[in-house]
């Protein structure tokens, strides 16, 4: 359709509405905001933390549940500024594809791939964090919890919807086998593993 134009009367087709993924965007778009909105109070502690190291937080439940005390690790600027501000910069883009997606936009392989081993970084950026507040710093911080446990469920995500899509280019083989997988919800099943292991993880270290 990219040939269309408007003024002489071509209409758009949209895409057919199972092709949009609307769930998995839609998941995406709910997961994203939920981590725009952990940033931008993560951000607002570190700037708080710069100006005063000694305050307390309304998240500071314990010494082994506490932002403050995860936000004054080195960890938490491990760039040199906060970690949080990184999810200001990364979640209003996935905000923009998840919406524009769930329209009926369809972005071109290189940009979806782009986005997904992006996104990979960052989730890879998120559990080193989260073992380092359980293994290293003894504390762990509800909010940064919250961000590990969204850029997963974006994760998943992105990575069904380029699987459906192939723009991975894998053979037809594969690619039919790995789709029978997303059928049977698979993925789904992984991340929920996932989420009971970190959750009895920190039942037992922390509660």
């Amino acid at each position: 359709m990219s040939t269309e134009v408007m003024n002489e009367g071509v209409e758009f087709a949209p895409i057919a509405k199972r092709a949009r993924h609307i769930g998995a965007f839609s998941e995406m778009l709910i997961s994203s905001i939920l981590a725009l909105v952990a940033s931008l109070v993560l951000s607002a502690e570190a700037i708080t933390l710069a100006a005063n190291p000694n305050a307390v937080f309304s998240c500071d439940i314990s010494a082994k549940i506490s932002c403050s005390v995860v936000g004054a690790s080195w960890q938490a600027s491990l760039l040199g500024f906060p970690n949080a501000f990184l999810g200001l910069i990364a979640e209003p883009v996935v905000i923009t594809i998840a919406l524009a997606s769930i329209a009926g936009v369809v972005f071109p392989r290189w940009f979806m791939n782009a986005a997904w081993v992006v996104y990979t970084a960052g989730l890879l950026f998120a559990y080193w964090l989260l073992y380092e507040a359980y293994f290293n710093i003894g504390a762990l911080c509800p909010w940064c919890l919250l961000v590990t446990v969204t850029t997963t469920m974006v994760f998943a995500s992105m990575t069904r919807v380029n699987i459906y899509r192939n723009t991975f280019g894998f053979s037809e083989g594969l690619h039919a086998r790995l789709t029978r997988w997303l059928d049977a919800w698979i993925d789904q099943y992984v991340v929920v593993v996932v989420f009971v292991i970190i959750g009895a993880m920190i039942v037992v270290r922390y509660i």
